[in-house]
């Protein structure tokens, strides 16, 4: 598959439109990977469709990038419906949820992103909401307090978020479907990088495309972004062609390895072998030896490397496995008694 491949209706009509939004798939049929969330989801869809309803809601999960927000919109589109768009934070009381829920039309969506960081106050207005269809509003305060009880449209709402763990009981177990996400193999990415240069415009081959693959973490976001990069860099040097030589090149220039390692990656690593015996190491004392925050350590790099087997998390703290130290070229050392 090349980019001449790719159908005529997938060229973008807003060239001025935001990079990462132009670019989401608008079907279930142009989403690539997640293919047993994709399936569920869209059996929701025909099931709801056939009895005229709504359909019920739904928890995202998995690490940002791999495609929430952007399943959100395509069942909006399958069911036809509007889908209004907010965040966890956003949300500072009772009555910003109010002003959101009083106006969805029937069958509306309403997405939440990192749902995880509502707080709990508005979740309790949530519940409700999400059962009952209805809100309980407080009206005045001290002695000339009401409740006004106000029904809704039957709607549905699809939160997401990357901390899964983070979401209490009782709002976990008012969604109907909850699906995980997980990274995505390279040959998956790699139809995500060949159509998203389809939409760009952009001249690439297989194997371009597939390099791309490789060093993107499972991530469609991230491969998004690299081959902006790489479009760039093939534009300069290679006269706008990406094949597996210009993007190599491209991706050794922004210190990303064959295995989708950059430089903090590298530094974390090198920092457990050499300054800390191979571990175990507590996260702080990881963040101040490689100058990063330990929360972006714990939410941005050390998924992915544990994911890959390079990392592991101990109660004692963080260990590099052997597969570090063949990495960096040394001897494996003996198993610690």
């Amino acid at each position: 598959m090349t980019s001449e491949n790719i159908l005529p209706s997938l060229k973008s009509d807003l060239p001025d439109a935001p990079f990462d939004v132009s670019l989401r798939p608008p079907l279930f049929g142009e989403f690539c990977g997640q293919a047993r969330a994709v399936e569920r989801l869209q059996l929701l869809v025909e099931a709801a469709s056939q009895r005229g309803d709504t359909l019920q809601h739904i928890l995202l999960s998995g690490p940002p990038g791999l495609g929430k927000t952007t399943l959100a919109y395509i069942l909006g589109n399958a069911m036809g419906v509007e889908v209004k768009t907010t965040s966890g934070p956003a949300i500072e009381k009772a009555g910003d949820l109010a002003g959101l829920l009083t106006t969805m039309p029937r069958g509306g969506i309403l997405f939440i992103d990192e749902i995880h960081r509502l707080q709990p106050v508005i979740e309790e207005y949530l519940y409700p909401a999400m059962e009952d269809f209805c809100v309980d509003i407080m009206i005045d305060q001290g002695p000339n307090a009401r409740s006004v009880r106000l029904n809704l449209a039957r709607f549905t709402l699809i939160g997401a978020t990357t901390r899964a763990g983070m979401i209490s009981s009782p709002l976990r177990s008012r969604f109907g479907m909850n699906c995980r996400l997980d990274y995505y193999e390279p040959q998956e990415l790699q139809k995500i990088v060949i159509r998203t240069a389809g939409l760009l415009d952009v001249r690439i081959d297989d194997a371009g495309g597939l390099e791309i693959a490789r060093r993107s973490r499972g991530t469609p976001r991230i491969a998004n972004n690299l081959l902006r990069w790489v479009r760039d860099f093939a534009q300069v040097r290679t006269k706008g062609v990406i094949n597996e030589q210009s993007a190599s090149q491209a991706l050794t220039m922004l210190d990303i390895d064959e295995e989708g390692f950059d430089e903090m990656d590298k530094r974390l690593l090198e920092a457990i072998v050499h300054k800390f015996a191979g571990g175990p190491v507590g996260l702080h004392s990881l963040a101040v030896a490689v100058g990063e925050e330990a929360g972006t350590l714990e939410e941005v790099h050390e998924p992915y490397l544990i994911m890959q087997g390079y990392l592991q998390r101990t109660p004692q703290g963080r260990i590099a496995t052997s597969k570090v130290y063949i990495k960096l070229g040394l001897p494996v050392p003996a198993p610690k008694k």
